[in-house]
């Protein structure tokens, strides 16, 4: 039997838009048992009524992909899951399905991959690197996609930092957040976020975390998304008029996050609180850290 805990990530996290991800202290299990035959799969947790558990079920795809790449002929198969990472909640819960899926297979093969060809298997599957490898690796991860392999530089997460997240129980897909986005852009707009994304990634490696508030400004993807849903107009508009300049869109939506650190005045905090209070839906907020380990 093999089990592995996986955690859940924040992509984008700004202007870092397909590129940056960061893992979080909330957690997916999965556990895995080779049968005589035959396929079993068993759900609990969050949002476990919307997992299939046929041959649809994404964890027994992305092990069925693994084991066919590594050539591993199974006989059957016994699944059980337990969901803490709300799904479509862009906490990347499928990227925690895949990675788990994949070191599973890949335990019960023998270990025959290295980490870097987990990764491959996995971008392969997800389409791109930002939520699974922070899923595998823990921290926070900078990574592109070339000729079929993923470069990627980890880092950890600055232990002072708080993610404090807001998920609301309405869903969003990534196909509808996908497609809102506009084919081009201005010249301008992408100068823009490439000067955000680096000072982010130097803000967060330096641990000059003041530098936040200006590094977490997009112009790519949030003003577009946060139009598909009235909520996150309000969030977005009463941030910036309290000024709550570290809130971002988490993945692709609808869960928000407002990033702060230890030791910083709680009055911001529950200004953002109020804001999320006042929301016409059910949110839930979860006060995390980062996870720099991976999957264990």
């Amino acid at each position: 039997m093999v089990k592995v805990k996986v955690p859940a990530t924040t992509a984008n996290v700004g202007p870092g838009f397909d590129s940056l991800g960061i893992a979080l202290t909330l957690y997916n299990e999965i556990e895995v048992e080779e049968i005589n035959s035959g396929l079993s799969i068993e759900v609990k947790g969050r949002d476990s009524e919307k997992i299939d558990t046929d041959e649809n079920n994404l964890v027994y795809k992305s092990m069925i992909k693994t084991f066919n790449e590594i050539g591993y002929d199974y006989k059957g198969l016994k699944i059980k899951q337990y969901n803490n990472i709300p799904i479509g909640r862009g906490l990347g819960s499928s990227a925690a399905s895949i990675i788990g899926a994949i070191v599973a297979a890949n335990k019960l093969a023998g270990n025959v991959l290295t980490q870097d060809e987990i990764l491959d298997i996995a971008v392969e599957i997800e389409g791109h690197p930002d939520n699974v490898a922070p899923a595998l690796f823990g921290g926070v991860v900078v990574s592109c996609s070339h000729e079929n392999h993923t470069n990627y530089i980890k880092f950890p997460v600055d232990e002072r930092l708080k993610f404090i997240v807001a998920i609301p129980e309405v869903i969003l897909s990534t196909k509808d957040s996908r497609n809102v986005l506009p084919k081009k852009v201005t010249f301008e707009d992408a100068v823009f976020n490439l000067s955000r994304s680096s000072l982010l990634v130097a803000s967060l490696m330096s641990g000059d975390l003041e530098k936040l508030d200006i590094a977490l400004q997009d112009r790519l993807h949030q003003p577009y998304r946060i139009g598909l849903l009235n909520s996150l107009k309000n969030i977005s508009k009463e941030s910036k008029k309290q000024g709550l300049n570290r809130v971002f869109l988490s993945g692709a939506g609808p869960s928000v996050i407002y990033i702060t650190w230890d030791m910083e005045d709680d009055e911001d905090e529950n200004k953002f609180y109020n804001i999320i209070k006042k929301l016409p839906e059910e949110w839930s907020i979860q006060i995390l850290k980062g996870d720099n380990k991976g999957i264990i």
